[in-house]
Order: C-alpha cells, then sequence, then structure tokens
C-alpha cells in the first residue's frame, strides 16, 4: 500500500486517505485502537491512536503512550499549528504528536518535558520511510515500551471474557462508587465503544452520555424562544443545561440558530479559521436533512462548557443559506421530530435554543417541543413583541394537532437580564411583570435572571495559548458557583423541574 498526497485536496482528505486509509493501518492500529474527534476536556483532537486503554487526563501528571495526530489542509503551512500540537501533548502528557498536510510529515515528541521534531519528510516520501514511521510511531514498537510507570486505571481495564462472570460480582461494589466521577468528564466518550460490551453491567447506572440504556425514560423538550434578539436566550441555554447536568439529568442542547451563539458559548468552535471549521459538515442542517443518517447521537457533541458534560448538537452560520433548501420541502417540519424520538431513551431534558424571528428554525423547534420557555428583559419592545411570539405560538399548534401533537405548553415568560437597581426591581419590575400577565396572557416564571458582570463573563472566558487567545466559555456554575447569578440558575433549574415534572 502506498500513498499519493496529490489526492489530498483538503483536510478531510488528508485525515481519510492519509491518516485514516494509509497511515493507521499500516502503522498497525485496527479502529479499535484509534479514535476520530475526541473531546478530553477543552481540547479536541483529530485523531488519537493507543497502545493500551490509557487515555490522557490533563489532571495525571503521569504521560501517556498515545499518539495525537493533527490533519490541516494542503493548503496550510503546519508550522502556524506547532504551538497548538505543543499544547495538547503537554497539557495531556501524551508523548507522541504528528502534524501533516499531506505535502508536509511531522512527528513531535515530550523529551525532558520539551517538545522537539523527532521525524520530518514529505508526503511523496511517506510510504519510502513507513518504516522509520513506525520504529518511532507504530503500535508494535509503542506496545513494548515498558508501561509500569503509568497509571493503568482497574475501571478501564478489559478482562478477559472467561474471567469476567468471575470477577464482576468482587470489583463491582468496589468500583461503582468511583466509576462516575474518573470516566464520565474524559474517558466514557472515547472508551465506551471498546469497553461497553465488557462492563456495561458495571457502568449502566453511571454513564451520562448516549448511553445504551435499558431504562425507557419520559423525555422533556423545552424551547427557548422570543422572536426578540438580545432578551438571553443563549444565557439561559447554556446555564439552565449545566444546572440540570449538575442535578444528573441527562441534557442535550440543540442550536437552532444560525447566529450559533449557543454554539459558541457551549465551547465547540474552537478552531482559528474557516480551514478549521470542524462544524460545518455536521450539524443540525444535516439532523434534519437526512432521513436515515445523521441522527442526533452522530452529530451531538461534548460541549466543554460545564462538568459533568453535556451534548450539543451544533448550528452553523451557513444555516441561514441552507434554510432556502430547506424552505419548501414537506419534511423539514417534522424530521426532529422523528429524530429526538431516536433518543427519547437517552435523555432527560433536551433544550432547543431557537433564532429570534419567525423563520423555518423557529418553527421546527416549536413543532418539535413540548413546553417552552420564553425569555424576555420586559422592556416595551420585548413586551410588544410577545404579541407575535402568541400568534406563532397558535400556528404552530394548529399544525401540531393535524400530526397529532399536543399543543405546546408554556412554562413561561423568563423575566431575564434584569437590572440590579433596587429602585427598578421594586418598582418597575413588578408593573412589567404584571403587562405580561393581564395584556398578554401569558404566565410569568417565579425566578428571574439579573444581568450581572459575572454572567457575562463566564461565556466570554477565553484562554490563552502562547499568543493566540482561545475562546474557553463556561457554564456560571463552573466560572463562579457561589454567585448570585449561579443562585439564580439553580432556582430557576428547580422550578422548571418541577413544572415538567421532574424530581429536582
Amino acid at each position: 500500500m502506498s500513498f499519493n498526497p496529490d489526492l489530498c485536496r483538503n483536510e478531510s482528505e488528508v485525515e481519510s486517505k492519509l491518516i485514516v486509509q494509509y497511515l493507521l493501518p499500516t502503522l498497525g492500529y485496527d479502529p479499535t485502537k484509534w479514535h476520530q474527534e475526541v473531546a478530553l476536556g477543552n481540547i479536541r483532537l483529530d485523531f488519537l491512536a493507543i497502545t493500551s486503554q490509557i487515555f490522557p487526563n490533563a489532571n495525571d501528571p503521569s504521560q501517556k503512550i498515545c499518539v495525537v495526530m493533527e490533519a490541516k489542509s494542503p493548503k496550510k503551512n503546519l508550522d502556524a499549528h506547532v504551538r497548538r500540537l505543543r499544547h495538547y501533548l503537554t497539557k495531556l502528557r501524551v508523548v507522541y504528536g504528528v502534524l501533516t498536510n499531506g505535502k508536509d510529515f511531522r512527528i513531535y515528541e515530550i523529551v525532558d518535558e520539551q517538545v522537539k521534531l523527532s521525524f520530518q519528510c514529505q508526503g511523496a516520501e511517506i510510504a519510502d520511510k513507513i518504516e522509520k514511521i513506525k520504529d518511532i510511531i507504530g503500535r508494535d514498537k509503542l506496545a513494548g515500551i515498558e508501561a509500569s510507570q503509568y497509571l493503568i486505571s482497574p475501571i478501564i481495564s478489559i478482562a478477559p471474557p472467561a474471567i469476567e462472570p468471575v470477577i464482576e460480582p468482587v470489583i463491582e461494589p468496589i468500583i461503582e462508587p468511583v466509576i462516575e466521577p474518573v470516566i464520565e468528564p474524559v474517558i466514557e466518550p472515547v472508551i465506551e465503544p471498546i469497553i461497553e460490551p465488557v462492563i456495561e453491567p458495571v457502568i449502566e447506572p453511571a454513564k451520562r452520555v448516549i448511553p445504551k440504556s435499558k431504562v425507557l425514560r419520559n423525555m422533556k423538550t423545552i424551547a427557548i424562544y422570543h422572536n426578540k434578539g438580545g432578551v438571553g436566550k443563549t444565557t439561559t441555554v447554556v446555564n439552565l443545561a449545566a444546572a440540570l447536568s449538575k442535578k444528573g439529568k441527562r441534557v442535550l442542547v440543540i442550536d437552532l440558530d444560525s447566529q450559533a451563539n449557543t454554539t459558541y458559548a457551549t465551547g465547540l468552535m474552537k478552531f482559528q479559521d474557516e480551514d478549521d471549521d470542524t462544524l460545518k459538515d455536521n450539524n443540525i442542517y444535516h439532523v434534519i436533512l437526512n432521513l436515515n443518517s445523521h441522527g442526533i447521537s452522530d452529530v451531538a457533541r461534548k460541549g466543554s462548557f460545564t462538568s459533568p458534560s453535556v451534548d450539543v448538537v451544533p448550528a452553523h452560520i451557513s444555516l441561514i443559506w441552507e434554510e432556502r433548501f430547506l424552505q419548501d420541502k414537506t419534511f423539514a417540519q417534522t424530521r426532529l421530530v422523528k429524530k429526538l424520538d431516536e433518543v427519547k431513551d437517552l435523555y432527560d431534558v433536551v433544550l432547543i435554543d431557537t433564532p429570534p424571528s419567525l423563520n423555518l428554525y423557529a418553527k421546527i423547534a416549536l413543532i418539535a417541543c413540548d413546553y417552552l420557555i420564553i425569555p424576555s428583559d420586559l422592556k416595551p419592545f420585548a413586551n410588544e413583541g410577545l404579541k407575535n411570539v402568541k400568534n406563532f405560538i397558535e400556528e404552530i399548534n394548529e399544525f401540531r394537532t393535524v400530526i397529532s401533537r399536543n399543543p405546546i405548553d408554556i412554562l413561561g415568560v423568563l423575566p431575564s437580564k434584569i437590572l440590579t437597581i433596587a429602585s427598578y426591581v421594586k418598582a418597575t419590575l413588578v408593573k412589567q411583570e404584571k403587562v405580561v400577565t393581564d395584556r398578554y396572557g401569558l404566565p410569568v416564571l417565579e425566578t428571574r435572571i439579573f444581568q450581572r458582570e459575572d454572567l457575562a463573563r463566564s461565556i466570554d472566558n477565553f484562554e490563552m495559548v502562547g499568543d493566540m487567545q482561545i475562546p474557553d466559555p463556561k457554564s456560571i456554575f463552573d466560572f463562579k458557583p457561589d454567585s448570585m447569578s449561579a443562585a439564580e440558575f439553580e432556582e430557576l433549574s428547580n422550578e422548571i423541574l418541577t413544572k415538567i415534572g421532574l424530581k429536582s
């Protein structure tokens, strides 16, 4: 088998033709020994090749015998991406890293706490130098390295089938209390496909993300909608999702707004430019477009904004253009209903962020939801917009009747982005809330979300990687858990859980 770099025209083809079809199998990594698009905390790796069940963890000081492989477009200069790879290797303590654009191939290694270039060749030379590459990062080579110094968790060590029935009753009482905090935040998304057939009876009670659950669940789907922008929809979705997740609920977030603010706020937009965009070919548009592919479980990604993690189906700026194609497709309005039904046993709560409009994506969200929260700053334009919201809901409910769905249960208008000035809260706010109920006939939630600096800074949080500013948004619970904003969203989660009939 050989490799021709001229066949790689973009990053996707570098991944598929060089790494997946040629490099990994040639180096001895079968599909059970490598993973694509791996999320580890706020880091997303293109590929992770492993020699044993040892997975990176930023909190583990020992080095891991793993290989991170990062693919770039053939048009990209790899020098601009070395700093990022160095960050991945040093933060996760991974020994080897591959950086390639198809034309240029490099292997980096951690040596004495420093990252150095161990090997480099042109793409056209890879086949001729494959034995040298094998001698550095081949699976047989790395598997032979003494691994006794590395921490191997008994939870992720795979027992031979013959002894599993014997050891399971012994180890289950010991490991069950600790398995969730160990595997849930970082390891579970990577190792589940490998270990599930072996230890599913042990970890089933603790699994949190896209498990093959045997317990039927009454999934609740909540849309967060107002046809006026700037009223706090994204802030509500992100922090309510975090609050529910921290209460042990299995949460899915769906972003149906082409502005993709929720996609950003949940930590999925880590790329620096368009060529590194990992969302354009796998987002909510593809869920709606395709009948027999791109299910929720295929498209959902780990949001890095909170722990325990929350699954997120991302949006993309291209939704604006793609709406034109979906507009006259009869399936578009109900496709999400079908896709959500396929995962109804996997989640307790689904939160759908919506565009501030009366467009197709807003319709899709309101057709798919069971409940509705309407965030509003209660200012005149926002209150006047409630008339549009009510008319839109009536139109949607008429269609829901045709497809045998109950009318939307409106949980209430959520006062959000409210000023903290005492005189305003005591007098004006009360009057504004009364207008909502008296003039527009809508209930108002008891919880109020005030406009606070901590809340704004949590989403705008970032980390510096070298001289690069990388977005690192956090929920208010993960940014400042003792803040007043965190207390307000805790109160909101309790109120919502009570209204939808789930225990808090």
